[in-house]
């Protein structure tokens, strides 16, 4: 399934806004990270209707990432 470029560029907004809150950083760096995270290109690419996926639940994923566990 392919989902809308602008319904993207929305969900990638909320991911970082909510990524940023969770680990109490910018939301300049959060979105440094977010464009260069290995999950960015699985979401953007519609790997595994990953876009589908909670806010929330990327934002964590990101996290994990980020502290790099």
């Amino acid at each position: 399934m392919n989902a809308s470029p602008v319904l993207l560029q929305k969900k990638f907004a909320r991911v970082i806004a909510c990524f940023a809150e969770k680990n109490n950083i910018s939301l300049d760096e959060a979105t440094d990270f977010f464009y260069k995270s290995e999950l960015y290109p699985l979401l953007h690419e519609g790997v595994s209707d990953l876009h589908c996926m909670s806010d929330m639940y990327l934002a964590d994923e990101l996290t994990e990432e980020y502290k790099g566990t």
